[in-house]
């Protein structure tokens, strides 16, 4: 590795938040032969108070292990040792010798502050576990955990009495029948079954003597019985000795339970999302058949007993959602982009201050696994990642970038990836380099950054990197990701594309990168030796917002600033644009100003002095809840980015529809719309209410309307009807 000591103080000393203490020496051997070099530095930060940073992760357990055995250093819970590495990630490369602005990106990033912590959802298991499946598998399963956890078996999916494998002990409670519904997680699971089988392997002593007595062989050592080959002889009703044990009379029996853990052996699984909720674990047929799949999961549920916590990873804020009004439903972007289906409508909900049908969403907490593409694709920013936040995100992505440009790098491209199997992956591309494969490792300038889902960082803060100097923001993603954030980590860069390109910006600024294992490192690493796009002339320094609109504006001003052409308008995406205007049909609106009511974001406005509907585009999100409530459906959306007079005018209302107003026949003051009026004239023309003189009054205002009523007592009234 070739390592700049001065060029990375310079570096770092420009950096505000980074440190320099310790970049006097460049060790070599600093985990074994140099090891006395750590002990000093470990001594020297605790009496500093200052953290230390080691620049190795290979051998991050051996430095806490030197840290406890070195008198006078504190222990980690009390001063926290940090790890980065500069060897798989810059050093080992074909470009180690221009690298070192990416070292010290690197770790000026990796002195920042944790970020702030974040509450926390609870889970409680006793170790209550249902093991579903077939006989045989469920007792195997089962007699792997008893010892640890109390087991109940749901005998489902065997062969309808030619199975095998009941353990003749009644050890443990046994059910038979289908699983009907499961619901929730670690902790807190509602299993639903029906049986119909006429025996009930809970009273079953297993005694065997229905098996030996049944002349068909109907009924196999999973006890149950095979109605298709029965053929009602009842020996086996006569020999049994247990009360009730087989009774072919009996109804199917609907049962419920509580259960904390479940082990699911099943071909289909109980749950159909990509995340699978915490505490339930799937093993199908084609996988037991490998013990180690078997153990594998036995293990891990003999762990699941006691208290455990989660972060809470997302932030909500009701007023800004644009889900729902009234029952209409507008955006349903978080709802369909969850693969842990732990986000559903709430439609009814009613506003405790006004008391009207406001909607929005409810997120289950304990179903939510962090991946944030709620975040990601949330238009208002209602929806916003919380571990990190946006505003410790983003100050992340500035730092590297501020660090990267002070050492003298151009043209960076920040790779998000994930912390696990993203992180294994940007490894084994450095390894792969230093042992001499064709590959030849992370360019210079590929900043590789470390996420807790590649999924959590969306459009804003991508956006806002390019505005602070980044060339290209790339998002590797493994087999982690679910097929819904693939397609909405696409759809999001094709409307951060499509910005980039209309404000005159060439080559390709965003991209998604695909790799699984080692065996597609070549694809990778090809893939990362993409040539440069366009960067703004002078970089921006402002902070990214915990308010996503906000940070987007930020970063789209300064964008247009250094823009090498800005065109009133740009285009944008229809899937997932958070941008765009509205078309109103002036021959179908009436002006009855629905849309404005339904409005989450005040993107809507009436006239309070003539009938108008007014529009400011810049709070526009493109939820589509004025045009589902508009009862014309006068109103069609638009994406589009409009920068007209510098972007000030998507800041100013407009007017999209206006019409003269009527006027009372009475008193001659407006009172509504002349299309409005008509309509309403129109549709109770038949009505026996409306004739005559009750036809003039819909031609009043409020006001002529009661006078005149009360001028004719005898009149027949509508009440009277």
């Amino acid at each position: 590795m070739t390592l700049d000591t001065l060029a990375l103080r310079q570096a770092l000393n420009k950096t505000p938040g980074a440190q320099t203490d310790g970049l006097d020496t460049v060790h070599t051997l600093l985990c074994r032969r140099e090891a006395p070099a750590f002990q000093r530095a470990a001594k020297a930060s605790s009496a500093s108070g200052d953290e230390l940073l080691v620049a190795c992760t290979q051998e991050s357990r051996l430095f806490l292990e030197l840290n406890e055995q070195t008198e006078g250093a504190a222990s980690i819970s009390e001063r926290p040792i940090r790890f980065v590495n500069l060897r798989e990630t810059a050093g080992w490369s074909r470009d180690t010798a221009s690298t070192t602005p990416k070292m010290a990106a690197l770790l000026a990033v990796a002195q920042l502050p944790a970020p702030v912590p974040v509450a926390t959802a609870s889970y409680q298991s006793a170790g209550r576990c249902l093991v579903v499946g077939p006989a045989a598998a469920a007792e195997q399963a089962a007699a792997l955990l008893e010892d640890k956890l109390d087991v109940s078996v749901l005998v489902s999916g065997s062969r309808n009495g030619s199975g095998t494998g009941m353990a003749q002990v009644h050890g443990r409670a046994t059910h038979s029948g289908s699983l009907t519904s499961l619901t929730g997680w670690l902790g807190h699971f509602e299993a639903r079954w029906t049986s119909s089988n006429p025996i009930d392997l809970d009273l079953c002593t297993r005694c065997n003597a229905c098996v030996d007595a049944c002349p068909e062989g109907a009924i196999g050592l999973d006890y149950q019985v095979n109605l298709d080959a029965c053929k009602s002889h009842r020996d086996c009703v006569r020999v049994c000795d247990a009360a009730g044990a087989i009774d072919f009379q009996r109804q199917p029996l609907e049962q419920d339970d509580h259960f904390d853990l479940v082990l699911d052996l099943r071909e289909m699984p109980a749950f159909t999302q990509h995340q699978l909720p915490q505490g339930y674990l799937h093993l199908p047929p084609l996988q037991q058949a490998d013990s180690k799949g078997l153990m594998a999961a036995v293990l891990q549920l003999r762990e699941m007993v006691g208290e455990f916590e989660k972060p809470r990873f997302f932030r909500y804020q009701h007023k800004l959602c644009a889900h729902s009004r009234n029952e209409q439903i507008g955006c349903t972007a978080c709802i369909d982009v969850c693969s842990a289906k732990a986000i559903r409508s709430d439609a009814s909900r009613k506003s405790k201050a006004k008391g009207e049908l406001s909607g929005g969403v409810i997120v289950e907490p304990h179903l939510c696994v962090g991946c944030g593409a709620c975040s990601t694709v949330c238009p208002s920013g209602a929806m916003t990642f919380g571990y990190p936040g946006p505003e410790d995100m983003g100050r992340r992505l500035r730092t590297a970038l501020t660090a990267y440009s002070h050492a003298g790098g151009r043209h960076a491209a920040l790779l998000l990836h994930s912390e696990q199997a993203g992180s294994r992956l940007v490894d084994a591309l450095g390894r792969a380099a230093r042992s001499g494969k064709s590959v030849q490792g992370l360019p210079a300038r590929v900043l590789p950054l470390a996420v807790w889902h590649t999924a959590s960082v969306g459009i804003d803060l991508w956006l806002a990197a390019l505005a602070q100097g980044a060339s290209q923001v790339w998002v590797l993603l493994t087999d982690e990701e679910a097929p819904e954030y693939r397609q909405a980590l696409t759809e999001q860069m094709a409307v951060a594309q499509a910005v980039m390109t209309g404000l005159g910006y060439s080559g390709q600024h965003f991209q998604l990168l695909q790799a699984s294992d080692t065996a597609s490192l070549p694809a990778l690493d090809a893939a990362l030796r993409a040539p440069a796009a366009a960067t703004v002339a002078r970089p921006s320094g402002f902070a990214a917002q915990s308010d996503k609109r906000a940070t987007l504006e930020l970063a789209i001003e300064h964008l247009m600033a250094q823009a090498p052409k800005v065109a009133d308008t740009i285009p944008l995406p229809a899937a997932g644009s958070p941008f765009g205007t509205l078309l109103v049909d002036s021959q179908r609106c009436t002006l009855c100003l629905s849309c404005v009511s339904a409005c989450p974001e005040a993107a809507l406005a009436d006239n309070p002095d003539k009938p108008q509907l007014r529009f400011i585009e810049k709070n526009c999100v493109q939820c589509g809840l004025c045009a589902s409530t508009c009862p014309e459906d006068a109103i069609t959306l638009q994406p589009r980015l409009w920068l007209a007079d510098s972007g000030k005018a998507r800041k100013q209302a407009r007017v999209l529809a206006e019409m003269e107003p009527y006027r009372c026949i009475r008193c001659s003051k407006p009172f509504g719309t002349l299309l409005a009026i008509e309509n309403m004239i129109t549709k109770l023309a038949g009505h026996a209410a409306f004739q005559g003189a009750g036809a003039d009054r819909l031609k009043m205002c409020g006001d002529c309307r009661v006078i005149d009523l009360h001028s004719n007592p005898n009149e027949v009234r509508i009440t009277d009807l």
